[in-house]
């Protein structure tokens, strides 16, 4: 299953307008927001803290074997422009075709959210760090200008809109099912004979990535049809639904 290094911003010095909290504050939120929906989802996911830079966060990252690095930040205006501004930005690394393919994804879901589409766009950076130095085929959204107070109320007043947005946008990427968040239960493989094979996608043609024996115990993290989002040891991946029984 795809993996991730999920880097919301660090930058607890950027008041958002009116000084109600910070821009490392609510780049958590939505981090906080975008977990369930990664798991149920079968996304694995490693997230920096709070007391770590922009600079440990990609040495963090590159430490790693990620499929995607996706820094979550707000933007602010320059001086001059200070409140006049508004819009989202999406960075990508113009050498890396799949920096471009993730922020062009990105930029199609968040036209739908965002309340100002023809301001939702994808550029180009050879400057930012979390976009070129990255190991792992990197974003950078600014999701909308914390010092204006339109975009400032539309970021907290959609925090998990936002945020299962932006794992729309990856399951799209990565071309697995977006699953809905459902609360993990537990279940018992029950087949006549062998193991329950474990896929990295709801086919039965999907490669087989791991098996659980008759009578595990598995984790399930979400459904997407007749299948189910599993974890069991270090696996994750898609079982089918009709030899699992789940535990009530």
């Amino acid at each position: 299953m795809p993996s991730i290094y999920l880097s919301p911003s660090t930058q607890e010095y950027n008041p958002y307008y009116g000084g109600s909290g910070s821009e490392e504050y609510y780049m958590n939120l939505i981090a906080d927001a975008m977990e369930p929906y990664l798991i149920s989802s079968g996304i694995e996911f490693v997230r920096n803290t709070p007391d770590m830079t922009a600079a440990s966060s990609i040495r963090a990252s590159n430490e790693g074997n990620y499929d995607a690095h996706i820094a979550l930040h707000s933007n602010a205006a320059p001086e001059n422009l200070a409140g006049q501004l508004r819009g989202t930005d999406v960075y990508y690394y113009p050498d890396s075709m799949r920096s471009r393919e993730i922020a062009d994804i990105m930029v199609a879901n968040l036209k739908a959210i965002y309340p100002l589409p023809d301001k939702v766009r994808a550029m180009p950076t050879t400057s930012i760090g979390e976009v070129t130095r990255t190991r792992a085929p990197s974003v950078l959204i600014e999701f909308a200008y914390h010092d204006n107070p339109e975009d400032s109320e539309w970021i907290k007043q959609n925090i998990d809109l936002i945020g299962r947005d932006v794992v729309l946008a990856l399951t799209e990427y990565f071309r697995i099912p977006f699953v809905e968040p459902a609360p993990i239960q537990t279940a018992t493989v029950e087949v006549e004979s062998g193991n329950l094979n474990i896929r990295s996608a709801p086919s039965l043609s999907a490669p087989i990535i791991g098996k659980a024996p008759d009578g595990a115990q598995i984790f399930v993290l979400g459904q997407y049809d007749d299948w189910y989002v599993v974890r069991y040891n270090d696996y994750e991946g898609y079982v089918k639904g009709d030899y699992i029984v789940l535990n009530y």
